[in-house]
């Protein structure tokens, strides 16, 4: 899709929309510090084994509220809404996960964190939402790719279609930097975001990531055209969730476009075609 039919608009200083609660309040449901686990890399299979033990651990009070910080080996996972037609056309193996979502790609070079956390009544899933890509939307903008933000309709962190003076070959649509992809059960949340830092954009190729075929995706250290790796990016994310989720960073409309919810063109073309037949 072109730019002249994606309407861009400037609110720097509202959220995209209010919250149940009041936004400098935690929504967090209690105040012990967070606590940092430290992975490195790990199996897709078992850190996701590892996040439902916690998970559980959580919901019956026996541990603080956890983030995961990990890198995965070349990994595809599928979350509930992918469709046959985003499925990868090489042979890297595919994970079915319980996660919201469609398909994406983890590996090297690229930093994910798991918010184990369990959240304050009433449960606001959009707010949790924004306030993770608010963290990362600071973060990535901390580290020099100051036009990040949102495209509505869409989740995640993006960077708007422009030509990066840093790298003549780096993608020139609008590019995902960042995804996100969440499941709460009862009350806690798992799953997270991911963040590309210095990762090779070579598997993404083989998939329709997020079951968008009409943006790219990008890396931190492409669109600064400097070298930015995992170890340098973690400390900023890890302290800037632990203020948005704490109430200490507000959640801004930092939407320069809007974009089709993949999720819902889907429904709606298999709504047409359950009609016609």
């Amino acid at each position: 899709m072109s730019d002249h039919t994606r309407p861009r608009v400037e609110k720097p200083t509202t959220a995209p929309r209010d919250p149940f609660f009041p936004a400098e309040k935690s929504i967090r449901a209690d105040a012990e510090p967070l606590e940092i686990r430290r992975l490195g890399r790990m199996d897709y299979r078992e850190a996701w084994d590892l996040q439902a033990d916690l998970a559980a651990q959580r919901a019956r009070g026996d541990i603080p509220d956890t983030l995961l910080v990990v890198e995965h080996p070349n990994i595809y996972t599928a979350g509930k809404r992918t469709q046959p037609s985003d499925m990868p056309t090489n042979d890297l193996p595919v994970i079915t996960v319980d996660r919201g979502g469609r398909i994406t790609w983890h590996g090297e070079g690229q930093l994910v964190v798991y918010p184990i956390v369990k959240l304050a009544q009433p449960i606001d899933v959009v707010d949790y939402v924004r306030r993770l890509e608010e963290a990362t939307i600071h973060t990535v903008r901390q580290l020099g790719v100051t036009t990040a933000g949102r495209i509505d309709g869409r989740s995640g962190v993006w960077v708007p279609s422009t030509t990066p003076a840093a790298d003549p070959q780096a993608p020139t649509r609008d590019r995902k930097i960042a995804a996100l992809g969440i499941r709460i059960t009862r009350g806690v949340t798992m799953h997270g975001l991911a963040l590309n830092c210095d990762n090779t954009l070579e598997y993404y190729d083989y998939i329709v990531a997020c079951g968008i075929d009409d943006a790219d995706v990008t890396t931190l250290s492409l669109e600064t055209g400097r070298h930015i790796d995992m170890a340098e990016a973690e400390p900023l994310l890890l302290d800037a969730l632990a203020d948005a989720l704490e109430g200490r960073m507000i959640v801004a409309d930092h939407t320069f476009a809007s974009a089709p919810d993949p999720t819902k063109v889907d429904n709606a073309r298999r709504r047409e075609r359950d009609q016609q037949n």
